[in-house]
């Protein structure tokens, strides 16, 4: 089956800029995207630039916006995309390095803000690891899962509008730790979270929920950290 793939290249002489390309390939059955993307860098243009590493949707290297939706690449499969014509962009919001690859700086330095770590005061047990209950542990599902591909941060107007906002991978970050049992780095959190660039300045617009590629929901992390901060100042 072939299929066109229209991909964006940028300028070597200013990545702000750039064209879309054209590529036929002849794809075989059960191809990803980041399949086809291979065998257009290995077969026809050594020069084009992406990401990709594990393969296998653990990575979040190859995350990118596909048809106009943010998806991983070595997940979508060719045969899902409508139409002829595949289109292929750099992730949305992020500065653009060289095709495909984006410039994520900001987007990890954000995330360590909220101190991605367990933080406990107390002594550390000598001779067993810090225990949960079971319900406890279901407590951070949906939130462990991430791989902090971007997608979400990339599809959000409030951090296109505002790149000062602390995105909805770094605030569904800090939900993880902030509602697991054995944390208590709440209060040292605050101070990215508790104001008007962290929780307080999501719209809830849901686009990080439809393009996250794990289907986990920052959004009703957001409104859950909002109700906990508010009922520790209460």
């Amino acid at each position: 089956m072939r299929r066109t793939f229209r991909i964006w290249r940028s300028d070597p002489q200013d990545p702000k800029r750039g064209a879309f390309r054209d590529y036929e390939v002849e794809v075989q059955h059960a191809w990803t995207v980041l399949d086809a993307l291979n065998e257009i860098k290995w077969r026809q243009d050594g020069t084009l630039a992406f990401r990709r590493s594990c393969r296998h949707g653990i990575c979040g290297s190859c995350a990118m916006t596909i048809n106009g939706k943010n998806d991983l690449a070595c997940e979508l499969q060719v045969s899902a995309c409508k139409g002829s014509v595949i289109t292929v962009e750099p992730l949305k919001s992020f500065p653009v390095l060289r095709d495909l690859v984006v410039d994520q700086s900001d987007f990890f330095a954000r995330h360590e803000s909220i101190k991605p770590w367990l933080i406990n005061h107390r002594t550390p047990p000598t001779d067993k690891e810090r225990l949960q209950s079971p319900e406890d542990r279901k407590l951070i599902d949906g939130t462990w899962e991430c791989i902090l591909c971007g997608s979400c941060t990339s599809s959000c107007p409030v951090y296109w509008s505002s790149q000062q906002f602390l995105g909805p991978a770094a605030i569904l970050k800090a939900y993880r730790y902030v509602f697991d049992s054995r944390d208590e780095g709440l209060e040292e959190r605050l101070q990215m979270l508790d104001n008007r660039f962290g929780l307080w300045r999501c719209h809830t617009i849901f686009n990080c929920v439809e393009a996250c590629p794990k289907a986990l929901n920052p959004t009703e992390a957001i409104v859950k950290l909002r109700r906990r901060v508010v009922s520790e100042k209460i």
